[in-house]
C-alpha cells in the first residue's frame, strides 16, 4: 500500500511577490470582467486554459513565465514548482488565453528535459520557453476507450528512424501545435500489457500526417483525430527508451492531473452563482458554502502536490486523487446551479445563464480528460491496496 498523505504546503514570500506581479501584468493585458454584459466569448472559457493567443504566449515567454521549473541550460528559469503553481492559478483565474503553449509547458517540457536527446533539448526547449513552439498529447485512440494499454498505433523500424501508422484522437489543440508526443506500440505487450510501448516526438507537418476536427456540443473545434500514414520519425525523436513508454507516461500524467486547472474549470459559474445568490435564502447559503469549502480543500491538496514536486517526490497517486476530486467538484457546480436557481437556458439573458449553458455542454468531458474517472479510481484503489 502506498502512502497517500498530502502534506500542507505554504507559499513563501517569493511566491506571493510573484502572485502580485502576475496580477499587475494581467490587469494591463486583459480588460476586467464586465458585469451584465454578454460573456459568451473569452469569459466562458475562463479557468480552463481554452483561449489561444500566440502573441500572449510570447509575452509570457519574454517575462520568463514559460518553462519556469526546468533548467536554464535549456531556456528554463530554474524556479520552483510552487512558483509555477502560483503563476498557473493566477492565469487561469484571470481567464488568460494560454491554450497554445499550455501542454508543452505543463508536461512536455519536463518530459523532454528528463528523457529527450541533447539535440532535441537544445532545439525545442528554448523555443517552448519563448512561447513559440507548441506540443499536443498523443495518447487516446478511438478503439481503445479508457484502456490506453490496448492502443494500436505502431512504429516499425526503417533506415534512420521509424515509420508510424495509426490514429490518435481527442488531441487537444493539435491544429495549432507543431509537434505531438505520441505513445505507440513498438513491441509485444507482455504479461502486464504495458510493455512494448514507446514515446515519439512527431512533427505534425510531416508527410503522412492528417487532422480531422472533432467538434463538441458547443460547436467548438478543440479536439482532433490525427492519422499517421507511414510517417517517418528520425531516431533522435524517440523519447527515452524503447519499450519504456508506459513508465514515462505515468510520470507525465502526474504533471497533467494535479494542477489548478483540475478544479477551476467551473470557477466562473461559481462566481456568478455567488453574485446571484439571495443572502436571505438559507438554501443558497448552505449549497454555495459547501461548494466554496470543497474548492478550498481541493486547492490545498493541489498545492500539496506542487510541494511534493518541489521536494522531488513522486506525486502519481496523490495527483490521481486530486484529479478525481477536482473533476467531481467541477461537474457538481452546474448541478447545484440547476437545483437552486430558476434559469431559462433558452433565453440566455444573464451571465449566469450563459455560463450555465456552456458548462452543461462541456462539463461531461471533465471526467475524461487526463484519465477517466473509472481509470483513476482503479489507480487509487491499487495504491491503497484494496484492489
Amino acid at each position: 500500500m502506498q502512502d497517500i498523505s498530502i502534506r500542507t504546503c505554504r507559499f513563501d514570500e517569493q511566491c506571493e511577490a510573484l502572485r502580485q506581479e502576475v496580477r499587475e501584468f494581467m490587469a494591463q493585458e486583459l480588460p476586467p470582467r464586465k458585469k451584465g454584459a454578454s460573456e459568451s466569448g473569452a469569459v466562458l472559457s475562463k479557468g480552463s486554459a481554452r483561449g489561444v493567443d500566440p502573441e500572449f504566449s510570447r509575452k509570457l515567454g519574454k517575462r520568463g513565465w514559460i518553462g519556469m521549473a526546468w533548467s536554464s541550460q535549456y531556456g528554463g528559469h530554474a524556479r520552483s514548482p510552487l512558483e509555477r503553481y502560483v503563476l498557473t492559478e493566477e492565469l487561469l483565474a484571470a481567464g488568460a488565453p494560454v491554450g497554445a503553449h499550455w501542454i508543452a509547458d505543463r508536461q512536455y517540457g519536463p518530459l523532454l528535459v528528463r528523457y529527450a536527446s541533447e539535440n532535441i533539448k537544445n532545439d525545442l526547449l528554448p523555443r517552448i520557453a519563448r512561447g513559440e513552439l507548441y506540443i499536443c498529447v498523443g495518447m487516446s485512440e478511438s478503439d481503445s476507450g479508457s484502456d490506453l494499454a490496448s492502443l494500436r498505433t505502431r512504429a516499425e523500424r526503417t533506415k534512420g528512424g521509424w515509420l508510424i501508422n495509426g490514429r490518435k484522437t481527442w488531441n487537444s489543440a493539435s491544429q495549432w501545435s507543431h509537434y505531438m508526443v505520441a505513445l505507440v506500440r513498438t513491441g509485444a505487450a507482455g504479461e502486464t500489457r504495458h510493455g512494448g510501448l514507446t514515446q515519439f516526438l512527431i512533427d505534425l507537418k510531416a508527410p503522412g500526417v492528417s487532422l480531422r476536427p472533432v467538434r463538441i456540443l458547443t460547436g467548438e473545434h478543440r479536439w482532433n483525430e490525427v492519422t499517421f500514414d507511414d510517417v517517418f520519425v528520425p531516431d533522435d525523436h524517440l523519447i527515452g527508451e524503447e519499450g519504456k513508454g508506459w513508465a514515462q507516461v505515468t510520470t507525465e500524467l502526474g504533471f497533467e492531473r494535479s494542477g489548478p486547472e483540475r478544479y477551476l474549470s467551473s470557477l466562473y459559474l461559481l462566481l456568478e452563482m455567488l453574485d446571484a445568490a439571495d443572502p436571505d435564502n438559507p438554501r443558497h447559503a448552505v449549497a454555495l458554502g459547501r461548494l466554496v469549502a470543497d474548492m478550498t480543500t481541493i486547492r490545498q491538496m493541489s498545492i500539496g502536490v506542487a510541494g511534493m514536486l518541489t521536494r522531488g517526490e513522486n506525486p502519481g497517486l496523490a495527483a490521481s486523487v486530486v484529479k478525481e476530486l477536482g473533476t467531481t467538484f467541477e461537474q457538481q457546480i452546474p448541478e447545484v446551479a440547476h437545483e437552486i436557481f430558476d434559469m431559462d437556458l433558452s433565453a440566455l439573458e444573464s451571465p449566469l445563464e450563459e455560463m450555465m449553458s456552456f458548462l452543461v455542454q462541456t462539463a461531461p468531458s471533465f471526467s475524461i480528460r487526463g484519465g477517466t474517472r473509472e481509470i483513476l479510481r482503479g489507480i487509487i484503489a491499487r495504491g491503497l491496496g484494496v484492489r
